[in-house]
């Protein structure tokens, strides 16, 4: 948990946790848009190549044991070369949302290894980075983090957060403990109106993009180096 939470930026090389008022618990790693970043690479790959169509291919990993061991999701979709700037980020989160909930659902399978599945501040920090690759700047300071104080009471009163599982993009907000006269519960917050800019992509049957595979699995050692669709 970050001692200066105030300071906390959004970088490739952040990491750790902090708590805003407005989105809850945030995973600054889930939250660098790296991934984004490197599947918005291959969109541009592919819109800058002479073929008609062109694949792309989005995964989420985690690693076991030392990170020796590698396991996750991916989807692979096959895309009509003209897509619009909009359209792009329409797909890409769609690829995304779609993953990261595979890729939640997965780590389930792992509850001898890992409670982190569908953690509360999971997917939300998921579509944090998001935006923060497709605009980047640091939103951290609009979302109103608080003191390392008052996360590390929020953290005492209602235990880890891998109790609290969340299967939606919304945040789950947890009330300071400190404030009386008030419920001491976890609650669904909203998402700010600039997280809801951007829809994900459903016109699957317009051919312009769809899935080829959707419940790619990936097992690795070190690196992925196997995958396999389904």
């Amino acid at each position: 948990m970050l001692s200066e939470p105030s300071k906390a930026e959004q970088s490739p090389h952040s990491y750790g946790l902090i708590y805003t008022e407005d989105l809850g618990w945030i995973d600054l790693g889930h939250a660098r848009g790296s991934d984004i970043k490197t599947l918005l690479q291959h969109f541009r790959i592919g819109e800058n190549s002479n073929k008609e169509t062109y694949r792309i291919k989005y995964q989420q990993m985690m690693f076991i044991g030392s990170r020796f061991i590698g396991t996750g999701r991916f989807v692979e979709w096959e895309i009509q070369r003209g897509r619009t700037i909009a359209e792009i980020y329409s797909i890409a989160l769609a690829m995304m949302m779609h993953t990261a909930h595979a890729f939640e659902r997965w780590q389930t399978y792992f509850s001898w290894a890992t409670d982190s599945g569908f953690s509360a501040e999971d997917l939300v920090s998921n579509l944090l980075g998001f935006y923060y690759a497709i605009s980047p700047q640091n939103y951290l300071h609009q979302l109103k983090p608080v003191s390392q104080e008052a996360a590390l009471r929020r953290w005492d009163y209602y235990g880890p957060l891998g109790k609290y599982k969340n299967t939606s993009f919304c945040p789950i907000l947890f009330p300071d403990p400190q404030i009386p006269r008030i419920k001491h519960h976890p609650y669904r917050g909203q998402l700010p109106v600039w997280m809801q800019r951007i829809k994900p992509f459903t016109e699957v049957q317009s051919g312009i993009a769809y899935l080829v595979s959707k419940n790619g699995i990936i097992f690795s050692l070190l690196e992925p180096k196997h995958a396999k669709g389904q």
